[in-house]
């Protein structure tokens, strides 16, 4: 399990093929990579800039790992979430998990991202026409980690 806060990009292609070429017995990866949008809420945005607590977020990060590992039966997992000032089209995070099958590789890459979303110490200012505005949470993130509940 790796977690890396970071303010270069990366390279999703080289960070999925080390993950999945270390061990031999892996049958799924699975990978998501958000990216930066030019729109939100209805406003163009030029950019966005992530803060994080540095120590706190690292921790809540490897936590959330931990739950999926605990979750499913996956053999490695991936997090590298970028901070700092963002453009459209930029990457901001890579999620990636191995497994032998991919149901469980694809439900433990879904939980990771959900609770990305809602658990993780990250702040989001946004730059658009009207000025810069810090960006609020969305029920539809709160919904998409409630069904993971038990």
């Amino acid at each position: 399990m790796t977690v890396c806060i970071q303010t270069q990009d990366f390279d999703a292609g080289a960070e999925i093929s080390a993950l999945r070429l270390a061990r031999s017995d892996i049958g799924a990866v699975t990978s998501f990579i958000g990216q930066m949008r030019d729109m939100n809420d209805g406003s163009v945005v030029s950019t966005m800039t992530l803060e994080h607590y540095p120590g706190m977020t690292e921790k809540a990060l490897q936590d959330i790992e931990s739950q999926a590992k605990a979750r499913w039966d996956i053999f490695d997992t991936l997090i590298i979430h970028r901070i700092g000032t963002l453009k459209p089209t930029d990457q901001i995070v890579l999620v990636v998990v191995t497994s032998a099958h991919r149901g469980e590789a694809f439900a433990a890459c879904e939980f990771i991202m959900d609770y990305l979303k809602t658990s993780a110490p990250f702040w989001k200012k946004e730059a658009t026409p009207q000025g810069e505005r810090w960006v609020e949470a969305k029920v539809s993130d709160d919904e998409a980690q409630a069904r993971w509940k038990v």
